[in-house]
């Protein structure tokens, strides 16, 4: 099996998105994968789906934010959600641990990697996920029953 290297074509943020267009355009993205409620876009510094649906050509909802508990219910929605939507596509959280868990769960998956390959690509990579061990559990969880 090949070396399981940075996810290509999926990006996550890393903190609050402060313009949901120029973040788009800056990614050259076609579409987006949105985890957060509508709660979150009346707080300072959130965002409703509508703009971000305004900011792409495509996008799905898929809340997931807390309170909503990370199940392999919830990941297979993530899954299904990420085959269906054209890249470069953007998958976004409040602040980052959340997408990149699902965009590392996603490309471990996809390129056939285990739990222990993907976790440490992405703590080389600092993704935001693996300061949570809920979240590393949760994509170690996703590795092992959905592939």
């Amino acid at each position: 099996m090949a070396e399981f290297h940075t996810p290509v074509g999926l990006t996550h943020n890393r903190g609050l998105i402060a313009d949901p267009e120029a973040f788009a355009r800056d990614a050259n993205a076609e579409s987006w994968l949105f985890l957060c409620g509508e709660d979150f876009a009346a707080i300072e510094g959130g965002m409703s789906y509508a703009s971000v649906q305004a900011s792409v050509g495509e996008s799905i909802n898929i809340v997931s934010d807390p309170p909503t508990v990370l199940d392999m219910n919830l990941a297979r929605k993530h899954v299904a959600a990420l085959d269906q939507l054209p890249r470069p596509t953007l998958v976004t959280c409040r602040t980052g641990p959340r997408s990149s868990a699902v965009v590392y769960l996603y490309a471990g998956l996809r390129s056939g990697a285990g739990a222990d390959e993907v976790l440490a690509r992405a703590e080389g990579d600092g993704a935001p996920f693996t300061g949570s061990p809920e979240l590393k559990a949760w994509v170690a969880q996703g590795l092992a029953e959905l592939s």
